[in-house]
């Protein structure tokens, strides 16, 4: 498997990132927003890489951070969205608002991208919020389930910064941390928002 790739940004092109790492160019579908954050060409870049093999095809998906590529293999393990589909998802909205949507359970606001339909958006967010917070695993946060800071944010915004960290693919006490930093009066977004500011150490 190729987890990541290091090395010069030399072409661009909508939805294709070529990185050349020792000589050789790899060709990576991406987003428009890793196209964005990856800058000018000529620059030293790092992305993070997904392989998709099919009978009729391989390809390289490469994303400029962590949370777009967890995002993107969460969308792609719902039945009927393929690595296309991902994309233009991931092309539409940044990691952040993804995971808001998704904890939101806010399924309108993926129809807004080009292909998704108002049935594929209802199971994308069923099928990821389930595996997120569903049965036994629920967020309890009401309950008093954390202590500390957190207790003082309101359960509604806490919960749902707490799904959406864990969309992006941190672990419950990680992301319970970081919103215990964080000012009890923001936003679910702007929580989400400075959690993932402070685990990258930003």
């Amino acid at each position: 498997m190729i987890y990541s790739l290091r090395g010069t940004f030399t072409h661009r092109e909508p939805g294709l990132a070529v990185i050349e790492c020792g000589g050789v160019g790899y060709g990576c579908r991406t987003s428009y927003n890793t196209i964005t954050a990856l800058g000018d060409t000529g620059r030293e870049v790092t992305v993070y890489t997904h392989l998709s093999v099919r009978e009729d095809a391989v390809e390289l998906y490469g994303f400029a951070t962590q949370e777009e590529l967890s995002c993107f293999r969460l969308l792609i393990s719902v039945s009927g969205v393929g690595p296309k589909a991902a994309t233009a998802i991931l092309s539409d909205m940044t990691p952040e608002r993804f995971a808001f949507f998704i904890a939101a359970g806010d399924s309108k606001s993926f129809t807004r991208v080009k292909g998704i339909g108002a049935k594929t958006a209802q199971r994308i967010v069923l099928e990821l919020k389930d595996k997120v917070g569903g049965g036994d695993t629920q967020i309890r946060v009401g309950a008093g389930s954390f202590s500390g800071g957190a207790a003082a944010v309101p359960s509604d915004a806490y919960s749902e910064a707490m799904e959406a960290l864990m969309v992006l693919g941190y672990t419950q006490g990680e992301a319970a941390s970081c919103l215990a930093k964080l000012d009890p009066s923001l936003p679910t977004q702007d929580l989400i928002r400075e959690a993932l500011r402070l685990m990258s150490g930003k």
